[in-house]
């Protein structure tokens, strides 16, 4: 099913696993944001001002708990991302290896 409107689409989610979504634009604390998702379009709003470009929850998302970016996990929870929160780097970490670590070495 396609939306006859996207117009007012604020923010892309591009698979229906993505828990967050891409912002199209600055937003501000309290700002409702649309997006679509299998066809519905949908609506969160913002708990603090997200730059453009960047991702908000569109989902609950706890400790650990992968978060997933066009259908592609990107990271995880460092701590519990409630809908509405911006999703960066102050509340993710990446998962993949960092290529300067050998298997077992640890950096202080």
């Amino acid at each position: 099913m396609k939306l006859t409107n996207n117009q007012d689409l604020t923010s892309i989610v591009m698979s229906e696993i993505d828990n967050v979504a891409t912002l199209l634009k600055e937003v501000e604390a309290g700002e409702s944001l649309q997006y679509a998702i299998n066809g519905r379009k949908e609506t969160v709003t913002a708990k603090q001002a997200i730059p453009f470009g960047h991702k908000i929850a569109i989902k609950a998302i706890h400790p650990s708990e992968h978060i997933v970016k066009y259908g592609q996990v990107i990271g995880a929870a460092i701590v519990e991302i409630s809908p509405g929160e911006h999703v960066h780097v102050h509340n993710i970490e990446g998962i993949r290896g960092r290529g300067d670590k050998k298997k077992g070495e640890h950096h202080s």
